[in-house]
């Protein structure tokens, strides 16, 4: 089973091992990509702090962002299991993880990034901020960037297993899986129903759907779930006591669920 995952825009402070080296990172076949937007990165927050901000979609009291960025060939590196600290991976709290379901969190999960394209929880990286929303000089629009180069490495990271979409649509929107990988795809969507004046409403609320997210992985992980396609992976979630409620099925896209929870 392949997880995907957003990253956060929280992060740890700094690393504390060596410095970045790409070719240690998974997917070595992105390393031009990941160079190139490496290279766009660093060079527009050392040379021009204005259009590094608006590049970024920084205020100017996140000047200390660029200082960041500006250092990332440099900089120490952490597992970025470690480098993400955002709801959702509080909620998975991958140091407490039992030893089995850490190993298996290391095969399985990739996290979705603007900088890197897509890392492994062990991959060693700098803290840095590069959403997916950034548009930089020489590269332009990340999301379109990443689109044009994803494709062939992850679909062979999923091999011929279930995959499990926990990406946001920014993210999402970098790679679909097409044809008979979509049939194989679940995406999950977080909705939190409630009470409101009588009625029972459904929404999309961001720290139920992260924090829903991280717990839904690790649950999963914990029980050692190895579901052979989408079916099982649903009736394990179910089995897990997710309220799972499935979507119209579209042909060749990803089978699309709902996990409605009703407290955090």
């Amino acid at each position: 089973m392949l997880i995907l995952l957003p990253p956060s825009e929280g992060k740890a402070d700094a690393g504390t091992g060596r410095r970045l080296d790409l070719t240690r990172l998974c997917l070595p076949e992105l390393n031009p990509a990941r160079e190139e937007v490496l290279a766009a990165l660093v060079g527009v927050s050392v040379t021009d702090e204005t259009a590094a901000l608006a590049a970024l979609g920084l205020s100017a009291g996140q000047r200390s962002e660029l200082d960041r960025n500006a250092r990332l060939e440099r900089a120490a590196t952490a597992p970025a299991g470690q480098v993400y600290t955002g709801v959702l991976y509080e909620a998975l709290s991958l140091a407490t993880l039992p030893a089995p379901a850490l190993r298996a969190a290391r095969r399985s999960v990739l996290v979705s990034s603007g900088l890197w394209g897509a890392v492994r929880l062990a991959d060693r990286i700098p803290p840095y901020r590069c959403p997916i929303g950034a548009k930089l000089p020489g590269v332009g629009a990340l999301s379109a960037y990443w689109r044009q180069v994803l494709a062939p490495a992850l679909e062979s990271a999923a091999g011929d297993g279930p995959v499990l979409d926990l990406r946001s649509a920014a993210y999402a929107a970098t790679w679909t899986p097409r044809g008979a990988l979509a049939g194989r795809t679940v995406s999950v969507r977080v909705l939190h129903q409630r009470a409101v004046d009588g009625r029972v409403t459904r929404t999309v609320v961001s720290h139920f759907n992260k924090a829903t997210k991280g717990r839904l992985v690790r649950d999963l992980l914990v029980a050692g779930a190895r579901p052979r396609g989408p079916a099982g992976l649903v009736a394990a979630l179910r089995d897990l006591g997710y309220a799972i409620e499935e979507r119209p099925a579209t042909a060749g896209r990803p089978r699309q669920v709902d996990v409605v929870v009703t407290e955090l």
